[in-house]
C-alpha cells in the first residue's frame, strides 16, 4: 500500500481466490529500500517519488532518495484515501488486514530513509540513532508517532475488518516494553469513544518466548519462525489468539511453510501467514518466481493453505483445544512424537473429546494411530494436504479405548478428520 506502483487490488483478489483471509499491511510508517533483506523487487522498497507515507511532502527539497522532504504535522490526504480503499477491497473479499504501525530499524540506512529521521523532514524531529526513535527517549518523536497512530485509528474507526500490530519485531532496534505499552495505551484511548473497537496485537519474540505481564489490552500475541509451534502451548494459558504472522527465509519449496502452516494451527494456533516473494511490482498476482529472495511463495502453496483452510473450517475449531495426549502410540518408519523436536514424525491434535478430532502426520509415508476415543459412533477421513481429496474414510461404532487407524500412502504429510455421529 505505500508502494504507489503496487497493485493491491489484484493482489487482494488473488487471496480470495484461494480462500485466504488474512495479510499483514504495513502502515507507511516505515520502508525499506532496494537492497534490504536480499529480496528480489521488494514490495516495501518502493522506487523514487514512488513512496507514499501518512505525513505529506513540504515544498522544501532533500529527502533521501529524491523529492521533498516530509511534513510530519501534515497528514497527505491521498495516503488515507489509498488505505481505506485498501481496508474496503479487503472487506468485501471477506479478508481480515492486520495493520502494522511501526518497525524498528534493522540497519543505518533504513533509519536514514525514513521520514522521522531529522534528514527527511522540515520539522527538526528525529535528531538522533535509529536506536532510540521507538524508546520514549525524545518527546518530539513520542508526540509524532502518538499523532500518526491517532489518525489512522481516527481514520480507520468504521472498518470490522481489521486489528492493530503495535510493531514489528520489536526486540530488534531497541525499541522497549514501555514504548509498546504507551502506544496500546494510545490506540485504546483514541477508541473509547468508537462504536467499534479493534483488536490490538503485540509481536512477543522470533521462535518461542513466554509472555510476561501482558497489557490487558492486548488480544493477539503474534510470533514469528515458529518450528516446532511449541511457543502455542507455552502461552496457551492466556487464552488469547496465539498467531504466526510471518514466516519464511527458510528455502523456496512449498512443502516447508505448508507443513509449518499446518503444525501451527493444528497446534491450537490462531493464525498463519507466511513471505510470499512471488508477490512483486510487476507480479501483483504472485506469479513470479525467479526470485532469489530468501524464502519462499508461490500459486501452489497458496492452493495447499486454502486446504488447511477449508479442513479447519469443517470443524467447529472454536470448541477445540489441542491435546496430544489422545495420540497413544503408532506404528510408522520412525518414532512418532507430539514434538517435532524429538522426531522427524510427528503427529499433533486438535480437540473437543467425543465430539470432533483434527489430527496432523508430518513425515514418513504410511502410519497407524492409535487413537484413545469415548465410545460412541465416527467417521474418519485422511486427506491429503496438497489436493485437498479424501484418501480413504472410514465408519466404525467404538467400545472405548483406543482405537487403531491406517492412513493410506501418502506423501510428506496427511490429516486425519474424525468425527462423533
Amino acid at each position: 500500500m505505500l508502494n504507489l506502483d503496487f497493485d493491491y487490488a489484484t493482489y487482494l483478489e488473488e487471496l480470495h481466490v484461494h480462500s485466504l483471509n488474512h495479510t499483514r499491511l504495513f502502515s507507511g510508517v516505515y520502508r525499506e529500500v532496494p537492497d534490504s533483506f536480499g529480496i528480489t523487487d521488494n514490495t516495501l522498497a518502493p522506487l523514487p517519488n514512488r513512496y507514499i507515507s501518512p505525513w505529506t511532502r513540504s515544498s522544501e527539497p532533500g529527502y533521501f532518495d529524491g523529492g521533498k522532504k516530509f511534513d510530519l504535522s501534515r497528514w497527505d490526504d491521498t495516503y488515507f484515501e489509498r488505505l481505506k480503499d485498501f481496508i474496503t477491497r479487503a472487506s468485501r473479499l471477506g479478508i481480515v488486514v492486520e495493520l502494522n504501525l511501526f518497525c524498528p530499524f534493522y540497519t543505518v540506512d533504513l533509519w536514514k530513509a525514513n521520514p522521522m529521521n531529522a534528514a527527511n523532514n522540515v520539522n527538526g524531529v528525529g535528531d538522533c540513532e535509529g536506536t532510540e526513535v521507538y524508546a520514549l527517549k525524545h518527546k518530539d518523536l513520542t508526540s509524532v508517532q502518538e499523532a500518526v497512530a491517532r489518525k489512522i485509528v481516527e481514520e480507520l474507526r468504521e472498518f470490522d475488518n481489521l486489528y492493530y500490530e503495535v510493531c514489528n519485531e520489536p526486540y530488534f532496534g531497541g525499541v522497549t516494553m514501555e514504548w509498546q505499552h504507551h502506544i496500546v495505551d494510545t490506540i485504546v484511548d483514541e477508541e473509547k469513544d468508537h462504536a467499534t473497537k479493534h483488536l490490538i496485537s503485540m509481536n512477543v519474540a522470533n521462535g518461542r518466548a513466554k509472555v510476561q505481564n501482558p497489557h490487558p489490552a492486548v488480544s493477539i500475541f503474534n510470533f514469528h519462525y515458529c518450528h516446532p509451534p511449541d511457543t502455542v502451548e507455552i502461552n496457551y494459558g492466556l487464552n488469547k489468539v496465539i498467531g504466526e504472522n510471518e514466516t519464511g527465509f527458510r528455502g523456496k519449496e512449498d512443502v516447508l511453510y505448508r507443513t509449518e502452516g499446518w503444525d501451527f494451527i493444528v497446534a491450537g494456533g490462531g493464525l498463519y501467514n507466511n513471505l510470499d516473494y512471488s508477490f512483486t511490482r510487476n507480479n501483483p498476482k504472485g506469479t513470479f518466481f525467479e526470485y532469489n529472495s530468501p524464502g519462499g511463495g508461490s500459486s501452489s502453496l497458496r492452493r495447499q493453505l486454502k486446504i488447511l483452510r477449508d479442513f479447519i473450517e469443517g470443524f467447529e475449531f472454536v470448541r477445540m483445544e489441542p491435546d496430544n495426549s489422545i495420540i497413544k502410540g503408532g506404528q510408522a518408519s520412525g518414532p512418532l512424537s507430539g514434538t517435532p523436536a524429538q522426531a522427524n514424525i510427528t503427529a499433533r491434535a486438535l480437540v473437543e473429546k467425543g465430539k470432533q478430532y483434527a489430527i496432523y502426520v508430518k513425515g514418513d509415508a504410511k502410519v497407524k494411530l492409535a487413537i484413545s476415543l469415548p465410545k460412541g459412533n465416527y467417521s474418519a477421513e485422511w486427506v491429503d494436504t496438497k489436493t485437498g481429496r479424501t484418501e480413504k474414510t472410514e465408519e466404525f461404532s467404538h467400545i472405548g479405548g483406543d482405537r487403531t487407524l491406517s492412513s493410506p500412502e501418502y506423501d510428506e504429510d496427511i490429516a486425519l478428520r474424525i468425527l462423533a455421529h
